[in-house]
Order: structure tokens, then C-alpha cells, then sequence
């Protein structure tokens, strides 16, 4: 019978070696998975010593300072997981998976990372510590959860649920930015149209009432004040600007700033709804997803509030940490901060005391996805009127001031002729 000497990583993160008598090496693959190992590397041997041995990985570096800033777009990602999980899936090791994921994918700063990986592999590194020298391209998250799939035997799943995981929050970024596209194109198209109004057709106005010598109305006047402090005194503007922009990341820069900033945004009408609601989503989404894959809550609460992006809601996470260290369950140490509705808290206890806590967080993710869109659809269907709105209020204005002088003119040449 065929033998196989293969590597593999055991449940406690170390490199295992030995020889198996097998078929082939599908087999052999599934020999080592009920050992709950990873397999790494497969080969068809002859004769060999028999039994596993543990291997020390070498004291290797970490990777090269350019791969670790290395940087890959989220699309790119998300392929590179869902390809490597279907490899896996399909019975490769993860040394073959790599090694056909680095000639298969074209892209050159996904081919370096998967190369990097690759290599670390082969020097005894676990996948996930590999994954974790890449910080700019592997969140925390992800690492995590690769670990683990490591200790758990079930990468290829984990990764699955990594690429759902991923493609849901890709979702959801997306429905918000595609949201704002319109109202944005109408703000700037307003904001072209008045500068065009007030730098062109105001001076030519200009000129040719003092010529004719007429007097202006009051919202004629007004409007060449505000031309001529625009063109006169425009740097003043862009001092002010820059200062301001000076002063505002001065205070994002200390704790209390940035914490107070972070709390005034949740508040602003309309888009701190949005924000609360893609919040949650995201909490709920994400803590679920590492529950279900052996994740320790502890660690789940620490990876949630690294990925929260707001500080005032990582402050308030701490303290719920800190309550459910003493004892508290997670959902009466939310209620306690105020962080998250009644609704959301009371869906979390009803899992907690059914013990399926991770299938509830994401129906709880679903709830507020949908309400998430209705939010920005509520929303992205009443900012252009408003924009709308606003703009034919500033160019009435505007030509209002146009007609007035115009009317003002003809009638001073009226009077003149008579």
C-alpha cells in the first residue's frame, strides 16, 4: 500500500510530521482531519520510519517590511478567501491551496501576499501568525478566526463563513456609499452652479451698471459684497479653513475630544441613525460569527470593540467587559450602558438563556440590516429634494438681485427719455 509522509498543525498550534499508510491522498487527507489536524503537505513516499513527531518551527523572522505594509483591495481579498476555502474544501492541503492560489491569481500585490504566505508556511510558521504579520491586509478579526479553524480542525468552514462574513459587510458599505452618490452629485452641482452665477454674470453686471451710471437695488449691492469678498479677501477664507481643520484634528487627537466628537455623531439627526443601525448590524453580525466558530467572548468583546470605529463606543465597551468579568451576562451589561435599544438586549438575553447565542445575534443582525435599509432609503429619498430645495432658494436669490438691477436700469433710461 501507497505511504504518505505529510505535516500538518494539531489542534494546539504545532507542526506535526509522520508517515500513513493510505489508498491515495484523499484518504490520507481525511486521516489527518480526524485527528483534527490541518494538513499542510502531502507526499507519496516509499518505506519510512512510521509516527508522528512534533516540529519545532524555526526562530525565523518576521516578514519583510515591504509585504508587511503590503495593502490589497477588499474585492481582492474576498476572492483570494472564498478560492482558498473551495481549495481547501475540495481536499488540497493548505501548501497546495497557496501554491495554486500564487500562480492562479494575476493580480501582482495579491500574488506577492499569497508568495509571503506561502513561504511562511514552509518556514514552520502557523497560518494564522502569517496572516497576522500582514496587518494592513488581515484584520484582527480575521486572524482570529483563522486560529480558530486551526485549533478546531475546520478551516476550510471557517473560511466559508469568513467569506459570508466578509461579503455581508462589503453589502452593506456598499448600500450606504451608493445611497449618497445622488445627493452628493446634486450638492456639487448646486455649489458649481452659484460659483459660476457669482464669479461670471455678477461682475459683468457690475460693469455695465457703472456705466450706465443707475443706482442698485439692496439685493444687488448685497450680492456685489459678497462677490467682492470672495474675490478680495478668498484667502481669508482658506486660512480660516486650514485653522479650523487645525483645531478640529487638535481635538480628535486628545481622548475627551475624540470621545465627545464620537458621541456628537451619533446624535445628528438622520445620520446618526444610520450610524447606530449599521453599528449594531455590524455587532450583532460579528459577534455571532465568533461565537459560532469557538471564539471566547471575552476575545469576541475584544474584537468587536477594535473594529467598532468610534471611540465613544469602544469606552462604553470596555465597561461592558468589565461588567461581565464580575459576573454580569452580556446583554444586562448592555442594557446597563444605554449603548443599544430594549429590542437588541432583550433578543440577546432570550439567546442567552436558550443557548443558542450565536444563531440569535445574526437573526439580531438581520432586524437591524433591514432597518438599516430603510433608514438610508428614508433618507437618500429626502436629501435631494432638500438639496434641490436649498440650491432654487440661492439661485432665486441670486437672479432676484439680477432682475432688480436689470429693472432698476430700465427704468432710470425710461425716466432719462422722458
Amino acid at each position: 500500500m501507497p505511504q504518505f509522509s505529510y505535516r500538518a498543525r494539531n489542534s494546539q498550534g504545532e507542526l506535526v510530521e509522520g508517515i500513513l499508510d493510505c489508498a491515495d491522498r484523499a484518504v490520507a487527507i481525511q486521516q489527518i482531519e480526524l485527528q483534527r489536524c490541518i494538513p499542510v503537505r502531502i507526499e507519496l513516499l516509499g518505506a519510512e520510519p512510521k509516527g508522528p513527531k512534533v516540529v519545532r518551527p524555526p526562530a525565523g523572522g518576521r516578514l519583510e517590511a515591504s509585504t508587511q505594509n503590503l495593502k490589497i483591495p477588499h474585492g481582492q481579498l474576498l476572492i483570494f478567501t472564498e478560492q482558498l476555502a473551495h481549495l481547501l474544501k475540495a481536499g488540497m492541503t493548505l501548501d497546495e491551496a497557496l501554491s495554486i492560489l500564487e500562480k492562479r491569481l494575476k493580480q501582482p500585490r495579491v500574488q506577492q501576499m499569497t508568495h509571503s504566505l506561502h513561504q511562511s508556511l514552509i518556514d514552520g510558521r502557523s497560518f494564522s501568525r502569517a496572516l497576522s504579520e500582514m496587518p494592513r491586509i488581515f484584520q484582527p478579526l480575521y486572524v482570529n478566526l483563522v486560529a480558530a479553524g486551526e485549533a478546531s480542525g475546520a478551516l476550510p468552514q471557517i473560511l466559508l463563513r469568513l467569506v459570508k462574513h466578509l461579503m455581508q459587510a462589503k453589502d452593506l458599505r456598499d448600500r450606504v456609499q451608493q445611497a449618497l452618490i445622488y445627493p452628493a452629485f446634486l450638492a456639487l452641482a448646486g455649489a458649481v452652479l452659484v460659483t459660476i452665477f457669482i464669479t461670471f454674470m455678477v461682475p459683468q453686471l457690475s460693469g455695465f451698471m457703472a456705466q450706465t451710471g443707475g443706482a442698485l437695488p439692496l439685493p444687488t449691492r448685497i450680492l456685489l459684497q459678497i462677490h467682492h469678498a470672495i474675490t478680495s479677501y478668498w484667502w481669508v477664507g482658506v486660512l480660516a479653513a486650514v485653522g479650523l481643520i487645525v483645531a478640529f484634528r487638535a481635538l480628535v487627537r486628545s481622548e475627551e475630544g475624540r470621545v465627545g466628537w464620537d458621541r456628537f455623531r451619533l446624535l445628528i439627526p438622520g445620520y446618526g441613525r444610520v450610524i447606530r443601525h449599521r453599528y449594531y448590524a455590524q455587532f450583532a453580525r460579528t459577534l455571532g460569527t465568533l461565537m459560532e466558530n469557538g471564539v471566547p467572548l471575552l476575545r469576541s468583546l475584544d474584537l468587536v470593540t477594535e473594529i467598532a470605529g468610534n471611540r465613544f463606543l469602544e469606552v462604553k465597551l470596555g465597561e461592558v467587559r468589565k461588567a461581565v468579568i464580575d459576573g454580569a451576562t452580556l446583554s444586562a451589561a448592555l442594557q446597563e450602558q444605554k449603548m443599544f435599544p430594549d429590542l437588541f438586549t432583550d433578543m440577546m438575553a432570550v439567546g442567552e438563556q436558550t443557548g443558542h447565542f450565536a444563531e440569535t445575534m445574526q437573526a439580531i443582525a438581520d432586524v437591524y440590516e433591514r432597518e438599516l435599509d430603510r433608514s438610508v432609503g428614508v433618507i437618500s429619498q429626502l436629501i435631494p429634494p432638500i438639496i434641490i430645495v436649498v440650491i432654487a432658494v440661492v439661485v432665486g436669490l441670486i437672479v432676484f438681485s439680477i432682475l432688480s438691477a436689470v429693472f432698476e436700469m430700465t427704468h432710470s433710461l425710461q425716466f432719462r427719455a422722458h
